[in-house]
């Protein structure tokens, strides 16, 4: 989705449209993009910030997981807790009950963005069972820091999310690293982004892509608004494991040796 920048209530209105008019009868779990209820406007951050467990948020996402009876995982919103500020993404049940959330680790604070400037950085990774599938959250940055999608493989992830709202400027980036994830965790990935105009003359990049633990994409969005579809074939996944077990060669340390010049 192109989110209104600083605009929450009309994203809100703007989600319930997309999945009334995109959503599939029979989808398990439904992911959103990063910062979906006010855009990539780090300005507005604080501005837009509302509890984790109540608000008009948490009564959107929980009222269409009932409504349409499918897992959430809601991409992110500002929350507020105590005297911080978090780039959160929550998660629930078909139930509408809120069973997980994960706050943004990494805070993208380059080129002009301040996002360290205004929101706290979490604490730690977390997985989720949704219909007895292990998926790992992550949030935009995150995905340049491989350690974390590592360390949900080896917590028996299965599936690898990354919420976004990744810049149009860099999307050979986007897909690279995406697809790495996938690979060299053998794990699903879901990598989806905002599209269309942020403000000061920049854009959302607009890829949303679900890999495949080989890499290969089952679906595919570029630039507009919508919802794309796949099913995940998690016992194929895992016979694929049995076959290539790479995940059991990794050593439990890497010195590295440094050679001196003389």
């Amino acid at each position: 989705m192109s989110s209104i920048i600083g605009d929450v209530e009309g994203n809100i209105e703007k989600v319930k449209s997309l999945v009334k008019k995109h959503l599939d009868n029979d989808t398990d779990v439904l992911v959103l993009p990063e910062v979906w209820t006010v855009g990539w406007s780090c300005s507005h951050f604080r501005e837009s910030a509302q509890n984790l467990m109540s608000g008009s948020v948490y009564e959107c996402l929980s009222d269409i997981a009932k409504e349409y009876e499918v897992n959430i995982i809601g991409g992110s919103f500002i929350t507020k807790s105590g005297d911080g500020y978090y780039n959160t993404c929550p998660v629930f049940n078909s139930d509408g009950n809120l069973i997980a959330s994960y706050s943004k680790i990494h805070l993208y604070s380059y080129y002009g963005c301040d996002e360290g400037k205004y929101i706290t950085e979490g604490k730690s990774p977390v997985m989720v069972d949704l219909c007895g599938v292990n998926f790992g959250l992550t949030i935009c940055y995150d995905i340049r820091f491989p350690e974390i999608y590592r360390a949900y493989a080896k917590c028996g992830a299965d599936v690898l999310v990354n919420c976004a709202a990744w810049g149009s400027k860099k999307p050979v980036q986007w897909e690279m690293m995406t697809k790495s994830r996938a690979i060299e965790n053998q794990c699903y990935m879901v990598a989806l982004t905002q599209c269309g105009y942020i403000e000061n003359n920049e854009y959302n990049l607009g890829q949303s892509r679900i890999i495949d633990y080989n890499g290969n994409e089952l679906a595919y969005i570029n630039g507009e608004e919508g919802i794309v579809h796949a099913q995940l074939d998690i016992a194929k996944m895992y016979e694929i494991r049995q076959k290539s077990p790479t995940m059991q060669d990794i050593k439990s340390d890497y010195e590295v040796k440094t050679l001196c010049k003389n």
